[in-house]
């Protein structure tokens, strides 16, 4: 009996592990890879590619204008806010300035007591010259004194430097008019340029005084990008050279050259500036660039199509080809961007293949089909 049911068991056993083997034989066998086609294929080759200084710098308007307060007072009255555009002359605001009103009014009062003054005086000297005639018409016939008729003649000159004096008077207040009307229209505050108010420093009823910043205003036809470069490289750049331009808010990238160099350095980050001028529209004061300056030598390096460049994620790769045909993600670091090509600095070699067209339809373990007539 026991013998029996240890044969029954061992048969029932083997079967089983008979049948487990045929199952894991099914299930364990790999499909082929799927084929894909349609690809443009292209070998990597390493060049001679310029060398270039990696700067970065910062948008600014060639052209700006900062208005500032030019008398004390308060902001009574502003007609602009950031973002608005202006024209020269263009009133802004107004200061209320009391004190400078009432100088402008005394001046004006001042003038009309000189006026007086002046009036008084050539009376006096005509008085004193029709006097003085008469006295000379008695000298002459000897019917007054020497000291009479010098008397009159020291009134008429004294009345003829009056008259002098009230005429300087005049001039002087008028001056004073002037000076006091000058000051009465610092109170308005206006637009030195046309252009687009980038910056406001004063709202209304604020106090401002003498040389306070009130806003600042940029014009819109001409913008630079002032880029740092190092002292060890600053040699290498001077009006001229070219420049590789991108302004990241824009999304723009443009080649341009250097227009100018400032011949002295920040001595905080121990950099110079070159100007950059930037003829792209849209772009704003303070927006972020960099710029790429040949320096005129090369080096060896790989570029290849940015089209053949993706992303997944934070990482950077491209699709390459095995010599077994097979398609796999090949992460990759990116360097300067030039027009339609962008630089590899890591993970490809020479004669390494890419995929360059028909990216959409690569796949991650593919195998590469070749069409009749040798087409990918």
């Amino acid at each position: 009996m026991n013998r029996s049911y240890s044969f029954v068991l061992a048969l029932t056993i083997t079967v089983a592990l008979a049948l487990a083997g045929c199952s894991d034989t099914r299930h364990g066998a790999q499909a082929p890879p799927p084929a894909v086609s349609g690809l443009t294929v292209t070998a990597v080759k390493v060049s001679d590619l310029p060398e270039t200084l990696d700067v970065v710098g910062t948008v600014r308007a060639r052209t700006s204008a900062l208005v500032s307060a030019r008398i004390s007072g308060t902001v009574s009255v502003l007609h602009v806010r950031e973002g608005d555009r202006v024209r020269k002359g263009q009133l802004l605001g107004q200061l209320d300035s009391k004190e400078n009103l009432a100088q402008a009014t005394g001046a004006v009062a001042a003038i009309d007591e000189a006026k007086r003054g002046l009036e008084e005086a050539q009376a006096r000297q005509k008085l004193a010259d029709s006097t003085f005639g008469r006295f000379k018409r008695l000298y002459d016939e000897q019917a007054l004194t020497r000291q009479e008729f010098d008397t009159r003649q020291t009134e008429r000159e004294l009345a003829h430097q009056a008259v002098a004096r009230a005429e300087a008077r005049l001039r002087q207040t008028q001056e004073a008019s002037r000076a006091a009307g000058a000051m009465a229209d610092y109170t308005k505050i206006v637009a030195p340029i046309s252009g687009i108010i980038v910056a406001k420093q004063a709202d209304l009823g604020s106090t401002v005084f003498p040389g306070q910043p009130l806003m600042t205003i940029d014009d819109e036809g001409s913008y630079q990008l002032e880029l740092a470069i190092p002292e060890s490289q600053v040699r290498a750049v001077h009006a001229g050279t070219p420049v590789q331009v991108q302004i990241d808010a824009t999304g723009s990238s443009f080649s341009t050259r250097v227009t100018e160099v400032v011949p002295s350095s920040d001595p905080a980050s121990r950099t110079y500036t070159a100007k950059v001028a930037v003829p792209q529209k849209g772009v704003r004061s303070g927006m972020f660039g960099r710029g790429s300056i040949a320096l005129g030598s090369s080096v060896k390096g790989v570029r290849v199509p940015r089209s053949a460049v993706f992303e997944r994620g934070a990482l950077t790769a491209v699709w390459s080809v095995g010599t077994d045909e097979v398609i796999r993600m090949r992460l990759v670091k990116t360097g300067r961007i030039a027009g339609d090509s962008i630089e590899i600095l890591s993970g490809l070699s020479d004669g390494d293949r890419i995929v360059t067209a028909g990216m959409e339809k690569a796949i991650d373990g593919a195998r590469l089909q070749t069409a009749p007539g040798g087409a990918k």
